[in-house]
């Protein structure tokens, strides 16, 4: 009894095995998919742009002194120039480069501008011995474009970027013409500095906005040797002081927008 009771045993055993290898394997569960971390956003590289905006010009005239015989049989005097102040629209382009450093960014910008910082012209003031036909030589005139190349030093929050910036700037307009234009309108070339700050931020990883404002002083030292005219017969007659200078610094303040494109994925 025993041997038949051991032996019915080892046949359950053995037929559990069977069919314990009969049934099918269990699969192992699916690997997770691996999605990769979206690249860290960075400010390096070359990017260019448009911008738009408004300026305001503040141009600080100065005196001219016309020494005695400069006009023949005249003692001559002092030409005061009165300031003269302009606002108006302001546009262009910008080209430059970033570099990433941690959260700081530095970079150089350059740019072009149009603007029609047309000045209010309030004449000029003569005192002293002049004759009566003599007509002062207008007020320097204003703005008709302007430029800067200047560095960039910012701090990066992600995508937002806060900056400071200043350099050398450019610029020209209409200056010296004669009230009734009829002997010298012409361009000369100023040259000073520029100093600012801005905001800027990047939408998607090529395309960032932003305002800045500018402050730009231009500094122009030799519009003085045409004064005025006189009549004579036949008509009038342009009077040179030989080697007087007049100061005639053009203060602005820009506040514009600015669209840039950033080459690079991001």
């Amino acid at each position: 009894m025993k041997k038949i009771l051991l032996a019915s045993v080892a046949l359950f055993g053995f037929a559990g095995a069977a069919s314990a290898a009969d049934l099918p394997a269990r699969a192992a569960p699916p690997a997770a998919p691996i999605i990769a971390a979206p690249p860290i956003f960075t400010w390096s590289g070359f990017y260019v742009g448009v911008n738009a905006g408004y300026g305001w010009a503040d141009n600080n005239n100065r005196s001219v002194a016309v020494p005695a015989g400069t006009i023949p049989g005249f003692a001559g005097g002092t030409i005061n120039y009165a300031d003269e102040s302009g606002d108006g629209f302001v546009g262009g382009g910008q080209i430059g480069y970033n570099y990433q450093i941690g959260s700081f960014v530095v970079g150089l910008e350059t740019d072009i501008q149009w603007a029609d910082l047309g000045a209010d012209r309030n004449g000029a003031v003569v005192v002293g011995d002049f004759p009566a036909s003599f007509r002062a030589a207008g007020v320097a005139g204003g703005l008709d474009w302007f430029g800067t190349v200047r560095g960039r030093v910012g701090v990066a929050f992600d995508r937002a970027l806060i900056y400071a910036t200043g350099g050398f700037a450019y610029g020209g307009g209409d200056t010296d013409d004669e009230f009734d234009g009829l002997f010298n309108e012409n361009n000369d070339v100023r040259t000073g500095w520029a100093l600012g700050a801005g905001l800027e931020y990047a939408f998607t990883n090529n395309l960032t906005a932003g305002i800045e404002g500018l402050w730009v002083n231009l500094n122009g030292d030799n519009n003085g040797t045409y004064v005025g005219s006189v009549a004579v017969p036949g008509g009038r007659e342009a009077v040179y002081v030989a080697g007087a200078d007049r100061d005639d610094d053009a203060d602005f303040f820009v506040a514009r927008a600015k669209l840039n494109f950033k080459f690079g994925t991001y």
